[in-house]
């Protein structure tokens, strides 16, 4: 393992997204980071004196720019809020801007366009319901889908509806083709909640908490320095189903991490804890009415964006909701087979055209519960062995990203089981952990230190040891099936993290230079520091593989 201090990772084409609009002008990357954090109407006036701008806004269509108010705001009207993007079907061409709002609005759109090409282009808003289960109050969710965007381009914009201020904010969209990009990942990450305090003996602890933590605030700092196309949501988000008011969970939840995902696709998988009582005939009527994704899942609208996939560069993305697959009761609803096995035939057929294709060279899925865990916490599920283990080994996933084990560890490159395990345990196939080929196996990322209170770094079992949930038992008085675990040993196993609770992992995509050659993809985990929120890198390992065009 490469203990050293890498650098932070960036792409390698970062320096072509710097370009002077004037000599007295910005930078066109800083205005347009500007424009999302300074405010709508400072940031208007501020770019205004720019003569590229001037320009750009007097060519700009009738509509205006969205960096400036064309009418007063009204007395009383829901504010703009929660504002985070997400990809549509074609990252390269394709962004959602969501907000929410805690009453009806009149006319929400998303005004954009980019710094060079002008202002003024608008797209209506189309405002999603759904009533909370527990409070029965009403949601108000608003998704604008803007098509027809240049890949690899940045874009400003600004999300309004009638009498409230505009809030704004900026993305970059994906490359189309083989370019270097970077994404991050971490799961299972709550909301913040009061400070931290010293315990006196050189450690911290969170003071009234809940399941939350001061890290879920420090987390998203952290993903902004390293400046990522997009991130991962491995399931978790802010456990609203176990909180005493759920909304106002999820309000701070979006109001958390749009310091973020203003800026970037904050791309989520559902986990257990998206599963909330009342909200819908599964539970997750929620989460999928807050959350614009990719419609190319499944078509039925009980269980439409559970499940998706998206490309940007040469990595193709799939994301699971694997409460269908996992044996553990560990929502507000036992859903175990809810898709009748719709989500397992649509992930082969996704596989399998992932694989055929010579433009696709990454293979990455983002899911919630996990194939490996060495820790006393939840476990690893046998479910997931069995029904995803021998899709991801027949078509060759190159990265599995996780949470719902709340700290950090990974696996060697893994492919088949080893044989004659009753838990069905992964197979390594390669003892590297430095520099890995995962045309030869799967690498599985445990990344849930996200921000909860309570981390599951300090609950590791001794080496060689790890437990494997393999069915549930009768209901219990709680109204829950228990887990029936067994043991097993950890071939598989390549590092863990017992000293630290909170982290997430950047990835660096190194496309190679031509048909044929070997693309890399730069892996780093970064620890968050408490209280200060500091990031500090504690390994980096790179995967690599031959490219499919060769």
């Amino acid at each position: 393992m490469n203990d050293a201090t890498p650098s932070m990772p960036r792409p390698a084409d970062e320096s072509s997204t710097q370009t002077d609009v004037t000599s007295t002008a910005v930078d066109r990357r800083t205005a347009l980071r500007l424009a999302g954090a300074g405010g709508a109407l400072a940031v208007g006036a501020s770019l205004i004196g720019a003569p590229a701008a001037r320009a750009a806004t007097a060519a700009a269509p009738s509509g205006g720019s969205p960096m400036l108010l064309g009418a007063p705001e009204t007395l009383g009207a829901p504010p703009v809020e929660g504002l985070h993007l997400t990809f549509g079907e074609d990252p390269a061409s394709q962004m959602t801007v969501s907000w929410t709002s805690e009453a009806p609005v009149r006319d929400p759109r998303v005004k954009y366009g980019t710094f060079e090409g002008g202002f003024g282009r608008s797209v209506a808003a189309e405002t999603v319901t759904y009533v909370d289960g527990v409070s029965n109050r009403t949601v108000y969710v608003h998704h604008a889908r803007l098509d027809g965007l240049r890949p690899d381009t940045f874009y400003t914009y600004a999300a309004m509806h009638g009498g409230a201020r505009p809030d704004s904010g900026t993305f970059r969209t994906a490359p189309r083709g083989r370019r270097p990009l970077t994404f991050t990942s971490f799961g299972d990450q709550a909301v913040p909640t009061t400070v931290w305090q010293p315990d006196g003996n050189g450690g911290f602890n969170v003071v009234d908490a809940g399941i939350g933590s001061p890290a879920a605030a420090d987390i998203v700092g952290g993903v902004e320095q390293v400046d990522p196309l997009f991130h991962l949501l491995n399931g978790d988000l802010c456990y609203a189903n176990i909180s005493a008011d759920r909304l106002a969970t999820w309000k701070g939840f979006h109001a958390n991490n749009s310091r973020s995902a203003r800026f970037r696709a904050w791309m989520p998988a559902a986990g257990n804890h998206e599963d909330e009582h009342g909200n819908g005939a599964i539970g997750y009527s929620g989460y999928q009415a807050r959350f614009a994704l990719p419609r190319n899942g499944s078509t039925d609208p009980e269980t439409a964006g559970l499940w998706y996939s998206f490309t940007a560069g040469s990595v193709h993305v799939i994301v699971l909701q694997n409460d269908d697959v996992a044996y553990q009761d560990g929502g507000d609803n036992y859903v175990h087979g809810y898709s009748g096995g719709a989500q397992a035939a649509w992930l082969e057929a996704d596989l399998r055209r992932a694989r055929a294709g010579s433009d696709i060279d990454w293979i990455v899925v983002c899911m919630h519960q996990v194939l490996i865990s060495s820790a006393d916490a939840n476990g690893a599920d046998l479910g997931l062995r069995q029904v995803w283990g021998p899709l991801f080994d027949r078509y060759g996933v190159d990265l599995v990203v996780c949470g719902h084990e709340h700290h950090y560890e990974r696996s060697l490159a893994v492919r088949g089981v080893v044989s004659g395990t009753e838990t069905l345990t992964p197979n390594p196939v390669s003892d590297a952990t430095d520099s890995i080929d995962t045309s030869l196996g799967t690498v599985h990322m445990v990344l849930g230190g996200g921000g909860t209170s309570a981390p599951s770094n300090g609950k590791l079992f001794a080496p060689d040891k790890a437990k494997v949930l393999t069915g549930v038992g009768p209901v219990g008085s709680n109204g829950k099936r228990p887990p029936v675990y067994v043991f097993e040993e950890t071939p598989w196993s390549a590092f863990r993290d017992a000293e630290h609770a909170y982290g997430f992992a950047a990835f660096t995509v190194d496309p190679g230079r031509h048909a044929g050659d070997t693309t890399r993809m730069h892996v780093t985990y970064y620890n968050v520091g408490q209280p200060d929120g500091s990031i500090t890198p504690l390994e980096s390992f790179v995967l690599y593989r031959k490219r499919s065009d060769g």
